[in-house]
């Protein structure tokens, strides 16, 4: 790592001073830091304060004599191995999407031929206006890294998503990208969290899973080099460093999202689809009368596990399903894994406490070599140990 050297460009909001801590965890680790401080980005932090955490000048102005005799921007662009965003604004954002040179942040994202990692940080209705998603999904379409934003409560009162992540988390999705690891240049796709399937604009099929063990597991595998595309069902939690994320609501909507995202390395699918849906939902929300509740029929949704599982020309090298029994696991999992046609089973006891939702969990993995047991352990830890098997299978 200390070979390694990090162009931060702070942009202007509260999430700024937030840069500074970022600065000093990449100094700790040995990165050289040089930072861009935007001219917003100094109405929160000083240019002396980032310059003495990064040990390096701060640059700020494009038309600078002394930095363009050189022409300082191009320099700039090509001297780091990974050009950092932190906060990425929206403005940032909406002129990197929009290849705008109007500044030095800009016009050095503009000539980078460094991989860029963004950390968005605003308001939640500017995270969720349509303007800020067209550029977010230009900038991932272009190859941007994102992390974050979380969700939580804003300087301005409001809560939601738009929150810029935590440096400690920017700093493991830096260490990811510049450290490369095993899994560099594969791309693996996870499943996570329930799905929930309409009855009427109200009420929803759905169930307990909490989704965690799941984007532990996509947050391991982004840690180990791979890009991960996360598919989600309704969950609050934040999205893993380095790791994109589609949001669903049905197991319709969840195959159509894993499709999408074919061809991959491998595939992961923790998520516990429903098995069947109303055949019908109903427009207006149901009320109770006199003949009593509605009669539901149900009907089958489809196997995602067994259609990435398929052998067809976009079949993962991998396919990884999972099992989540109440009682004869092994059992269960063996027959789902010769049903399925996949690689192997991560199957668990769900009536164990604190497994269904908590931090930990107990596993055993069931593939055509066997069954392996593994002892009780964090769910973080239960990810890694997964997604270096990933890795070591695809080696």
């Amino acid at each position: 790592m200390s070979e390694k050297r990090v162009l931060l460009i702070v942009g202007g909001g509260i999430a700024a001073y937030k840069a500074l801590e970022l600065t000093r965890l990449l100094r700790k680790a040995g990165i050289g830091v040089r930072p861009i401080l935007t001219k917003a980005g100094a109405e929160f932090v000083t240019p002396l304060s980032l310059s003495a955490l990064a040990e390096d000048r701060v640059y700020s102005e494009l038309f600078s004599l002394t930095d363009e005799a050189e022409m300082g921007h191009i320099e700039l662009s090509r001297s780091a191995d990974l050009v950092v965003v932190a906060p990425a604004t929206a403005d940032l954002m909406a002129k990197a999407a929009n290849g705008l040179a109007g500044d030095l942040a800009a016009t050095t994202l503009l000539a980078t031929d460094k991989p860029v990692l963004m950390a968005p940080a605003m308001n939640v209705r500017m995270w969720e206006h349509a303007a800020t998603r067209r550029n977010l999904a230009t900038l991932k379409a272009d190859g941007v890294a994102f992390v974050g934003p979380d969700e939580g409560a804003m300087a301005c009162g409001e809560f939601g998503f738009g929150r810029m992540a935590e440096p400690a988390a920017i700093f493991e999705a830096i260490l990811g990208m510049l450290q490369g690891g095993p899994l560099k240049g594969r791309h693996v796709l996870v499943t996570a969290g329930p799905t929930a399937e309409a009855l009427d604009p109200v009420r929803v099929l759905t169930n307990r899973s909490s989704g965690k063990q799941g984007f532990e597991i996509a947050g391991a595998l982004a840690r180990l080099g791979a890009r991960v595309t996360l598919v989600a069902g309704p969950v609050g939690l934040p999205t893993p460093a380095g790791v994109t994320r589609v949001d669903i609501e049905s197991a319709r909507e969840m195959l159509a999202a894993c499709q999408q995202a074919l061809p991959a390395d491998a595939a992961v699918c923790v998520a516990a689809v429903a098995d069947w849906r109303p055949d019908e939902a109903f427009g207006i929300k149901l009320k109770k009368g006199k003949d009593g509740p509605p009669v539901l029929t149900l009907v089958e949704n489809p196997d995602i596990l067994a259609t990435l599982a398929a052998h067809t020309p976009t079949r993962p090298k991998i396919v990884v399903g999972f099992a989540a029994e109440t009682n004869d696991v092994e059992m269960h999992a063996k027959a789902k894994l010769t049903r399925k046609g996949c690689d192997w089973i991560v199957a668990n006891d769900v009536t164990q406490p604190g497994v269904m939702g908590g931090a930990d969990n107990t596993v055993m993995i069931v593939s055509k070599a066997g069954v392996e047991r593994w002892d009780r352990a964090g769910k973080d830890e239960v990810a890694m140990k997964i997604a270096q098997r990933i890795a070591q299978d695809l080696a």
